[in-house]
Formats: C-alpha cells, sequence, structure tokens
C-alpha cells in the first residue's frame, strides 16, 4: 500500500490545537521493522501521545483505526514527547527523532475490580484454575484429588469428577475446547467432558511418578485434538493418543525431574528440567533436536511466544460473543482459522518476529530468551530477580513477558531482545502466578501475601484483597470479562469490572 508523505505544514493541519511558535523538533515514524514512513517532519516537542496518535493516521494510512504505542529509543511515550525523550535529549539532537510505532489491540479489555463470587465446594486448596479456549467453561484442580466444572454465567458449581486418587497439580484445555485433561500426583493422566462433566475414558497411565504439566498440539496441526503430551518427576514425556487412550510415544533424555512441557506450533517440544537443561525434541517421532543450555539450576518454568494464540486456537479474544456460541465448526474449519491466527502471531514484531520464541525461568533466580527452531544460542540472559523464578508468560501480542519471582516482584521484560522493562512492586511476600488481559495492555498477579494485584502501564492499578491465605492460581478469561483465582483457603473468587 502507497505511503502518504507529510511535510511540516500539513502536520500542523493533522493536529489541531498545535501553536506553531512551539518548541519543536525533527521527528520521523518507523515501522517495528526499521521501515520509515514518509518523510521527516516537524512536531512539538510537548506533544501529546493522543496526538501522535492522529499524526501518525495522517502519515500512514490507517482504515482500521488501529491504536499505536509510541515508543523511542524503547522508552514508550505515555504522556507527551518531551517527557518521555527528556527536553535537554531534544534540545542537543540534531538528527531526527525516530519515533517507532507499534499497532495494538483494538478492543479492550476492562480491568476487574470487584469479587462477585466465592465459590466453595473444594476440600482442599486450589492449585490450578483455567478458563476454556473460548472462555465458556471454568475447571479447577484441587489437592483434594478432584477436578471441578463451574457454571460462569451463574458462577455456581457444575460438576465434581473424581478419577484421580492424589493431588490434581495441572490442568489443559483443548485447544477445540471440548476435553480437559488433567495430571496428578499420582501419575495418571484423565480427560474430562466440561459439558457433562463425565470421564471420557479410563485414566491413561503409564508414568511411575507425579505429572507435573500437560501440553496439547496446537489445533492448526492437530483439527481433532488427538495428541497430547504429559510431563513427570519419572524423567520423561509421554504422548498420547486419546482416540485410542494409549501411550503413543515415550520421550527420555533428561537425567531429573521435568518440570514442564510445551508443544509449539512448527511441531517441536520443549522440556524444561531439574537437570539444569531444556531439551528441543521433534515432536512427529521423538527425536532430540538440540540442548539449550545456559541456567545454573532448576528450570522451573517456560513459556512460548504463542501460547496465547495456541491456548485461544480458533477463537479469537476480540469477538466477545464466542463465550456463549456453542463449536459447531467442523475440525477443518478450525484449523484453518488457528492458522491464521497463528501466523498472524508470528508476524508480529516484523523482522524482530517470524519464529516463534521460548523464554525459561530457573531456580538461579534468571532468564534466557531463545530462538530455539533457528539454535542453541540465547538470544538474552535476563538478570534482575534475586529469587527463584517462579513462572514466566508472553503477553498475548508477545511484545512483552511477564516473570514472577518468590523475591516478592513481578519484573516485565520486552520480547523480542529480553530487555529489562520495568519492576511492578505491591507485594509482600512471593509471587506465584501472573496472567495477562486478552488485549496485552493488563496484567494480574496472585501471591502469597493472599491478594491479586492488577497492573497497567507499568503501575500497580487495582489491589483486590479477599482470599483468607496464600492465592496459588490466578487465570483471565479470553473474553477478558472474568479472572479467576484460587489457593490455600479452597475458594475460588471470580472478579469482574
Amino acid at each position: 500500500m502507497p505511503k502518504r508523505k507529510l511535510q511540516a505544514p500539513s502536520t500542523s493541519e493533522a493536529v489541531e490545537g498545535i501553536n506553531p511558535d512551539e518548541k519543536r523538533v525533527q521527528c520521523v515514524f518507523k515501522s517495528e521493522d526499521g521501515e520509515t514512513e514518509g518523510s521527516p517532519f516537524e512536531l512539538p516537542t510537548d506533544i501529546t501521545r493522543e496526538k501522535l496518535q492522529l499524526v501518525c493516521d495522517a502519515v500512514i494510512p490507517n482504515e482500521d483505526k488501529v491504536p499505536y504505542a509510541f515508543f523511542v529509543n524503547g522508552v514508550e511515550i505515555r504522556e507527551t514527547l518531551a517527557k518521555a525523550v527528556g527536553e535537554e535529549v531534544l534540545s542537543l539532537t540534531e538528527k531526527s527523532v525516530e519515533i517507532v510505532y507499534q499497532p495494538q489491540a483494538v478492543f479492550r479489555v476492562r480491568a476487574v475490580t470487584r469479587c462477585t463470587s466465592s465459590l466453595e465446594g473444594h476440600g482442599d486448596p486450589v492449585l490450578y484454575v483455567s478458563f476454556s479456549p473460548s472462555g465458556r467453561f471454568l475447571a479447577s484442580g484441587s489437592s483434594d484429588s478432584t477436578v471441578r466444572f463451574w457454571d460462569i454465567n451463574t458462577e455456581t458449581p457444575e460438576f465434581r469428577c473424581k478419577g484421580h486418587q492424589n493431588w490434581v497439580l495441572c490442568l489443559a484445555w483443548s485447544p477445540d475446547g471440548r476435553k480437559l485433561a488433567s495430571g496428578c500426583k499420582g501419575g495418571k493422566v484423565c480427560l474430562w467432558n466440561p459439558k457433562t462433566g463425565k470421564e471420557i475414558s479410563r485414566p491413561l497411565t503409564g508414568h511411575t511418578d507425579y505429572v507435573s504439566s500437560v501440553a496439547w498440539k496446537p489445533l492448526h496441526l492437530d483439527p481433532e485434538c488427538r495428541y497430547l503430551a504429559s510431563s513427570s518427576k519419572d524423567r520423561t514425556v509421554r504422548i498420547w493418543d486419546v482416540v485410542t487412550f494409549r501411550s503413543h510415544m515415550v520421550i527420555s533424555g533428561h537425567t531429573a525431574h521435568i518440570s514442564m512441557v510445551k508443544w509449539g506450533g512448527s511441531d517441536l517440544i520443549f522440556t524444561a528440567s531439574h537437570d539444569r537443561s531444556i531439551k528441543v525434541w521433534r515432536a512427529s517421532d521423538g527425536v532430540f533436536c538440540r540442548n539449550l543450555d545456559g541456567h545454573g539450576h532448576w528450570v522451573n518454568t517456560l513459556a512460548l511466544s504463542t501460547d496465547y494464540v495456541m491456548r485461544t486456537g480458533a477463537f479469537d479474544p476480540a469477538d466477545a460473543k464466542i463465550v456463549h456460541e456453542e463449536v459447531t465448526d467442523s475440525g477443518e474449519e478450525l484449523l484453518k482459522k488457528a492458522k491464521v491466527r497463528y501466523d498472524a502471531a508470528l508476524a508480529i514484531g516484523g523482522s524482530q518476529g517470524g519464529t516463534e520464541r521460548l523464554v525459561s525461568g530457573s531456580d538461579d533466580a534468571t532468564m534466557f530468551l531463545w530462538k530455539p527452531s533457528e539454535g542453541k544460542k540465547p538470544v538474552a540472559r535476563m538478570t534482575g530477580h534475586q529469587k527463584p523464578v517462579n513462572e514466566v508468560k508472553f503477553s498475548p501480542d508477545s511484545r512483552l513477558i511477564a516473570s514472577a519471582s518468590f523475591d516478592k516482584f513481578v519484573k516485565l521484560w520486552n520480547g523480542f531482545t529480553g530487555d529489562f522493562v520495568a519492576t511492578l512492586r505491591g507485594h509482600v511476600s512471593m509471587v506465584y502466578q501472573v496472567a495477562w488481559s486478552a488485549d496485552s495492555r493488563l496484567l494480574v498477579s496472585s501471591s502469597k501475601d493472599s491478594t491479586l494485584k492488577v497492573w497497567k502501564d507499568k503501575a500497580l492499578l487495582m489491589d483486590l484483597p479477599g482470599h483468607s491465605d496464600e492465592v496459588f492460581a490466578v487465570d483471565w478469561s479470553p473474553d477478558g470479562q472474568r479472572v479467576v483465582s484460587g489457593g490455600k483457603d479452597k475458594v475460588l473468587k471470580i472478579w469482574r469490572a
């Protein structure tokens, strides 16, 4: 699409209220690819972010009215250009100031502010909570050995599912939202139908120690949602065929407990272990590809830049109606939608994107950013936490990474370079989990201090007390309407705007 060039006089016309006598500076817009948009032009140094959007719309065709975030030298312009860069710096510069623009989600998620329900039913602490890909169902797992489904419309208990004989440690929804997998301390994997609360089959057995995580094959690779991976303390990963209910493949090679498994969109499997390594495997035949080494202690957690788009599959969170609709599409139709969304997610960031990125967090208090399909050399080593990193999460647009640590802090990092962005201070004890809103503008964290905290623009937006003990688990629904939390007080709480 041809770009419209803009000279200084027409820039003033694009924004009402600009005083021609104000102090000005030469500027140029650049995309995330580094491509310059239009000719350099003058802008007042105190131009606001809102007026910068109007100027950008005049320079770059923006028929869809996409909102942008603006950055200079990696610093976001939140108020005025001068405040972001510094009046003194602007006065000394002889070159055009490069303003990098990043498209944001057109839709907006409202921050949750109040607890609308406290759901009792579990007899022991709630260890895991998760909304389905469409946001239509909600499930929880507990150390009382049960999985529970909850009606999100009436915010009441729906099904109590008994199949495990030990703590339920992890849950994962199939990308089509039709099945839920749960793994327990006893080594079993169970499959559940969310409409009936019934087991789909007998438990999947084979692990000889507890199941630490479960991960489905992405929808754009498996429209039937037939294959599921589980990792275990027994040092193996098992690939299950949930049609025949048999173990399809066993992957081994780690010398210690496997803490997490991820199934990537390029059909690679990633495993993190207490042997301090991350291993990359070819999912089609289980062949070992490479080691990702660097951590000095247990690797606790992994996140992929495409996690959110693979979790939500064919369901676009921009369309809130998905939460009320029955899935009627065929597997092939869902595959096509999921593939379009996955490819679009890879393209985010222009030249910085294009491939899946992986971030790892460790007990050594560090994180590494990798491009695991391209090689074993890390993109960045990320330091700053003082205690073990418990969880890492890419924002849905993959531009930011949030890390939760036992040092009481949440930290934000650049999702492409690994550069430090901000420390979110507010919790007074260990931070266990974080969850992003679908529009990537809000973040919620759960802590040992019995609170949830909502963050926006690198600052505390909302403190959510209410739990009477540690909050182990938190999730934000894909439609953006609800946050769910659970913890040591055995209660699920639903939070809404």
